[in-house]
């Protein structure tokens, strides 16, 4: 069985989320993860006025992704930050090319799930897996959350991203934060929680 950890990341914030999702997916038994990225859409003039240059170059051993790719999978994760409550334009992009899987009905009862990143603790986390989910359930997907079996997304004693919706961290308003131990934990349940249902549609 294989599960599909697609995303964007500018400054690496959702890749590493992106690394421990796969952590989870593997801990399930015949569970292969696959890392793949979706196309940049920005030029490289301003990604450098971004100063996304240097997380970018640190990410290009990551496969780019294929739209036909997506049929080869029994589950699909994807990963993306928040643009004013939404997903980013380079992940909406890719989803608007997958008309001709749509006509074919080819992701109807794949598992689908997601997962995020904004700058501040409100900023959108839970608004962008919302408005991702029509994306899943246009395509017939079963769609996933994080269930409240990850006990962590009810701590109150620090700041920090998960809900129902799906696992999610808090990049700061400059990049400057790292996902915690709590977020990275939920990463890890979502992507074995998926990898798990997963297994149990396709056997």
């Amino acid at each position: 069985m294989k599960v599909l950890v697609l995303y964007y990341s500018m400054y690496g914030h959702i890749h590493r989320m992106a690394e421990a999702v796969a952590e989870g997916v593997r801990e399930v038994a015949g569970a292969e993860a696959v890392l793949r990225r979706v196309p940049e859409t920005l030029p490289p003039e301003v990604l450098k006025m971004m100063g996304a240059v240097e997380a970018q170059q640190a990410l290009a051993y990551i496969p780019v992704c294929t739209v036909d790719e997506l049929t080869g999978y029994d589950a699909i994760i994807f990963g993306t930050p928040t643009r004013f409550g939404n997903m980013c334009g380079q992940m909406r992009q890719f989803l608007d090319a997958t008309g001709g899987l749509w006509l074919k009905g080819a992701l109807v009862g794949k598992v689908g799930s997601v997962f995020a990143s904004s700058a501040t603790q409100h900023g959108g986390q839970e608004s962008t897996i919302l408005t991702f989910h029509p994306f899943l359930l246009h395509q017939g997907m079963v769609v996933v959350g994080l269930p409240y079996a990850f006990a962590g997304q009810m701590r109150n004693d620090e700041i920090t991203g998960g809900s129902p919706y799906g696992a999610s961290t808090i990049a700061g308003t400059q990049g400057e934060r790292q996902p915690s131990d709590n977020e990275l934990a939920a990463a890890r349940f979502q992507g074995r929680h998926v990898a798990t249902i997963a297994a149990k549609l396709a056997g």
